[in-house]
């Protein structure tokens, strides 16, 4: 092993003419971990040569950040390799603030942070976890959206290493990969950093009114009728959850406004009368709007996801989801198991015709979710076919002319045109294009995977 990693520092070293400041035997002794696939933690344009090294050897590798994704088409094998991109996190604004560069490895809560330290905003998702382009490139939904649109619409320019490791720009004159890279960019490369559109914003109005609605089962209906009839404003946004509390099954809402609290309340009125038991909104600053979802970034686990996409919210269709999850949550040790569904103001997206980028479902309202979350393996196959129930009542009573699933919530198993849409085929052709040998094919590959190499590494 110690003389792997020295030839792979090597390698590296010619690339760069980079001498280590260590020795590299030490470094490799200090590193290494019995992995399946061992880590790679990467500084800066170490990516290029690194890529460059597992293409020579034929080794299987995947780019990384937050480590958040959950789909089952994630499949390393034994000696696959995994790119961390945690060191490239810089987050950084021009003096007016109104464009930011986001590094490759930063994950959603450094970029509010530094945004909010710098009386700036970004449209980001709604999870702290989870990695900023990673979300972005899939589409990128978040609590600004209905202000700013989709976060693949608030790119500008992406920093690119291409399947052959060679470091490029690209921007809207790159037609094709402009358009590729914003909805399926892990099959095409590596995005190391992106210049994305932000808005001077002080810190004294970077604020929203948010938090828990939680609700009994036998008001589900009430909820989903208020929530259906809805006019979600760009200030608004608002989720519905499934989870356990203090051993019982709730209903459990987040409206957020970004506004004032009486013009909030107002807003939000048909919920509110319903009587929720417990009401905990209130004004938050934006560097703790996500607060909320801090259970997602808990590690471990068993945590497949089973999404749908929808026009309409149906009292009857939660309801049967409701008895789904109930059922499944009497099993010992599923009390962390969540369902999910997001609804946001879209006009602003929507302007955005769906040609523009890869992103394909800007006409989906409702984006739902189920997360049978346990730690026993021998509830694997209970976990699938709850998970598969609760996927197909969303898909069957919906008047969606297609199925579809939004590709970072997506479990893996679909068929590329439920995550890629009415995209797919051009997709393809790209791919063959600018990774005919198919390198970048682990995130809901739009080709078959090669066979990965009979070797493992690590590096610092």
């Amino acid at each position: 092993m110690q003389v792997l990693i020295y030839a792979v520092l090597v390698h590296i070293r010619d690339l760069f003419n980079y001498r280590p400041q260590t020795n590299p035997v030490e470094r490799g002794q200090h590193i290494i971990q019995p992995l399946q696939s061992l880590l790679i933690s990467i500084a800066n344009l170490l990516t290029l040569a690194k890529i460059k090294y597992c293409n020579a050897k034929n080794i299987s590798f995947l780019a990384q950040n937050g480590g958040s994704g959950w789909s089952s088409s994630l499949n390393l094998g034994p000696n696959g390799v995994i790119i961390n991109m945690r060191a490239l996190n810089q987050v950084s604004f021009n003096s007016a603030r109104d464009q930011a560069t986001i590094g490759g490895g930063t994950l959603i809560s450094e970029a509010i942070d530094a945004a909010y330290d710098n009386n700036a905003q970004l449209t980001t998702g709604n999870c702290d976890c989870v990695g900023v382009l990673g979300a972005v490139l899939g589409g990128g939904y978040g609590n600004l959206m209905g202000l700013n649109g989709f976060g693949v619409d608030t790119v500008l320019s992406l920093n690119y290493v291409s399947p052959y490791g060679k470091l490029t720009t690209v921007t809207p004159k790159d037609k094709e990969l402009w358009w590729a890279l914003r909805g399926a960019g892990p099959n095409f490369g590596v995005v190391t950093s992106a210049v994305v559109k932000s808005n001077p914003v002080p810190q004294a109005n970077n604020t929203a009114w948010l938090g828990q609605l939680i609700y009994s089962g036998d008001q589900l209906e009430r909820v989903v009728s208020a929530i259906s009839n809805l006019t979600l404003e760009p200030e608004m946004n608002v989720f519905l959850y499934f989870a356990i509390s203090e051993s019982k099954p709730v209903v459990l809402i987040t409206p957020f406004y970004y506004g004032e609290e009486a013009t909030a309340r107002r807003k939000f009125a048909s919920l509110l009368d319903i009587g929720p038991l417990m009401d905990t909104t209130a004004i938050v600053p934006q560097n703790h709007w996500n607060d909320g979802a801090a259970r997602f970034c808990i590690r471990g686990g068993r945590k497949p996801a089973y999404a749908a996409g929808m026009l309409h919210m149906l009292p009857a269709v939660w309801r049967a989801v409701w008895i789904e999850f109930v059922k499944f949550t009497s099993n010992p040790g599923t009390d962390q198991s969540i369902v999910l569904m997001e609804a946001y103001s879209l006009g602003k997206g929507r302007s955005v015709p769906d040609s523009a980028s890869a992103f394909p479902f800007r006409q989906v309202t409702f984006n739902a979710v189920a997360i049978p979350w346990y730690y026993n393996a021998s509830l694997d196959p209970v976990a699938e076919a709850y998970g598969n129930r609760v996927r197909d009542i969303w898909w069957t009573n919906d008047n969606m002319t297609a199925n579809t699933s939004y590709i970072n919530f997506a479990h893996g198993d679909e068929n590329l045109d439920v995550v890629y849409g009415q995209h797919t085929q051009k997709l393809q052709a790209l791919k063959a294009k600018y990774d005919p040998k198919n390198l970048f094919n682990h995130w809901f590959p739009l080709n078959p995977r090669p066979q990965t190499a009979n070797l493992r590494l690590a590096l610092e």
